[in-house]
């Protein structure tokens, strides 16, 4: 058996533990129960995580005035040597353990944000007191997406323990709506991987093919990864649902990760949803236009995390490309210490600004109609982009990477790099001069 399928069934005998469990268990018990199934799947590997926090509460006690900074550089570094211990196999590290790591890290630094804050009120809704050892440690281990990738803040595990009618929360409806996707997704990324396993990437035999095989093979590819991804982040929502974290009124217009006030639950609203656990949007994912709003259609959570800890607090004077830039290579060292991460992540910036000089520059000045063609050539343009990054995050290695873009030609990077080019040759605002100007207002 090989270890994706090993890892495939830990994750899914996880899940389904999460559902059973369901609405029995806060703070404590779901600590222990996090802690006891992450001690099955990880076993002495789970010292790590363990480090981790009590790291960052030594810091919280030695340096309270600068522990927010300290423990970035306390997690991240020691990220570092985790990582490198899990690339180099020594010691061999769990693919689980790895999640719960990089999960962790986020979770900690997010922590420091609430320790930091000033209390002002003690209504329902506002953290009554300074979370200490204890609430980090429940926190961390709440058995609640532990394993899954899906990132919540200490406040809405908070507002989950203190939910003032628990039993008026709906949860088989929403529920019903992510599992109902399931057989869906797993009948497709069985069929798929069947017909066009990606680990023929890394066959020789693959790179005997012609051009317009292996340019077509790194679409099956992405979808499976994307596949595969959407069964595992719907799976962590349902956990999460069964337990009725990240339940809010609808009328409060939840975002992923960012909650209402629970005060405001008391109002009698009937009305629920879960937004602020969705992690994933499969549909937008697929068919919005732009790279940039795809990318806010997946790992919504996580994505949320590095726009608020990394690209916000990159000054506004410094190119939004050099922004996106800097926070791509802090999710590539994120992830790992594989190179086929870095050429990846790193691929989208360029992506990013090549978009947005066409919009400025070509796309704005394009008569309605004109608009509908550029969306879908948009659209199709954006997954071959989708595909081609894909591709590095699933070969990790970086000859492997540099092997298959070479392999068809850059096409990517060269395309993002042209339509940069004729997108800022294009941006001559107002002028009337300009051979672009009119460029799709013919029909007018």
């Amino acid at each position: 058996m090989s270890p994706n399928w090993c890892l495939d069934i830990w994750w899914w005998t996880f899940l389904f533990l999460s559902f059973s469990i369901g609405l029995k268990f806060k703070k404590y018990g779901a600590a222990a129960v996090g802690l006891g199934l992450m001690l099955a799947a990880c076993g002495i590997h789970t010292v790590y995580s363990f480090v981790t926090i009590m790291g960052t509460w030594i810091i919280i006690k030695i340096s309270p005035k600068y522990s927010h900074c300290l423990t970035l550089g306390w997690t991240f570094s020691y990220l570092l040597f985790f990582h490198k211990f899990t690339s180099f196999k020594f010691p061999e590290t769990t693919h689980l353990t790895k999640s719960v790591q990089l999960l962790l890290t986020l979770k900690v630094a997010e922590f420091i944000q609430v320790k930091e804050q000033e209390v002002t009120s003690n209504a329902i809704g506002v953290i009554p007191e300074i979370p200490g050892l204890p609430e980090i440690l429940c926190y961390s281990y709440c058995y609640v997406g532990l394993m899954t990738g899906l990132f919540y803040r200490y406040r809405t595990y908070h507002d989950w323990l203190n939910q003032p009618n628990p039993s008026e929360i709906p949860t088989w409806k929403p529920l019903l709506y992510r599992l109902v996707m399931m057989p869906v997704f797993a009948t497709t990324f069985l069929g798929v991987s069947y017909i066009w396993p990606p680990e023929f990437l890394q066959n020789v035999a693959f790179y005997e093919k012609g051009l317009y095989f292996r340019l077509f093979y790194m679409m099956p590819v992405s979808f499976v990864f994307r596949v595969r991804n959407y069964m595992t982040w719907y799976g962590a929502e349902s956990a999460c649902i069964t337990a009725g974290l990240g339940a809010y009124p609808t009328w409060a217009n939840s975002k992923p990760v960012l909650e209402c006030m629970l005060a405001d639950v008391e109002t009698g609203c009937v009305a629920y949803d879960y937004e602020t656990i969705r992690n994933i949007d499969p549909y937008g994912t697929e068919f919005c236009i732009k790279v940039k709003d795809g990318i806010h259609c997946w790992n919504m959570t996580v994505q949320w995390w590095f726009y608020q800890y990394t690209y916000k607090n990159v000054s506004k004077c410094v190119p939004r490309g050099i922004r996106y830039a800097w926070t791509m290579a802090i999710s590539a060292y994120w992830h790992g210490l594989r190179p086929g991460y870095y050429l990846s992540f790193l691929t989208i910036p360029l992506c990013l600004v090549a978009e947005e000089a066409m919009e400025d520059g070509l796309l704005r000045n394009l008569s309605p109609s004109g608009r509908i063609y550029a969306n879908w050539t948009h659209r199709l343009l954006k997954m071959r982009a989708y595909d081609y990054v894909c591709v590095g995050f699933l070969l990790r290695s970086f000859e492997g990477t540099i092997c298959y873009w070479r392999s068809v030609h850059y096409c990517v990077h060269v395309g993002a790099v042209s339509f940069l080019v004729v997108g800022k040759s294009a941006y001559l605002p107002q002028q009337s001069g300009s051979p672009f100007y009119h460029l799709g207002r013919m029909e007018g």
